[in-house]
């Protein structure tokens, strides 16, 4: 098994259009740990993660076995075990990702702190309610439709040929999300 690499401290080189994000300039010293794509990320109880580079996907898994990925965290999201109370709960790269971890003690010692983080808390909170939003919705393609929509606004980049979603997801994945099959969701993107 691949073990997660330590990085050298992180340090933010901003560019004329990019304003310094208040997270990166609090934490420039700190030492990120990096992630191999579709690596486990071990979550500690005591702890937030702040994504600084990659897409981290959350899991539980219900009583009759089946998975479900309950969230979908970028750059500059937080997450983590005390942000929730499902169980089993675990967190995945999606692809190569750089996170910082933050005590939760560290957090609560610091205003400025948790000010900065309290924007990228809210972030998830609102992916999770849009996801159980849809997840209501009776057919399959109005949340199929509805998560595709949420996936742009998340994560797409607009181009010269409309949005761009940044991030790839597989049929299944999608389907693990919305609570249907795999076959349902191929035959529904046809």
């Amino acid at each position: 098994m691949r073990q997660p690499q330590v990085h050298q401290p992180y340090v933010h080189q901003p560019s004329v259009n990019q304003p310094v994000n208040q997270l990166e300039q609090l934490y420039r010293e700190r030492s990120l740990t990096a992630y191999a794509a579709g690596l486990t990320i071990p979550l500690q109880a005591n702890h937030l993660y702040l994504i600084c580079r990659g897409i981290v996907q959350l899991h539980t898994i219900h009583d009759d076995g089946n998975e479900t990925i309950v969230g979908l965290c970028g750059p500059s999201m937080a997450f983590g075990a005390s942000l929730t109370n499902l169980h089993p709960y675990w967190a995945t790269a999606l692809n190569d990702t750089d996170l910082l971890p933050l005590s939760l003690t560290e957090i609560e010692s610091s205003p400025a702190l948790s000010a900065a983080l309290f924007p990228q808390i809210v972030r998830r909170l609102q992916q999770s309610e849009a996801w159980l939003a849809f997840s209501g919705k009776r057919l399959v393609t109005d949340r199929l439709r509805s998560l595709i929509v949420q996936l742009a606004q998340d994560f797409g980049q607009v181009g010269p040929n409309g949005v761009r979603i940044q991030i790839r997801l597989t049929h299944h994945q999608l389907a693990t999300i919305i609570g249907t099959t795999r076959v349902t969701v191929t035959r529904l993107l046809r």
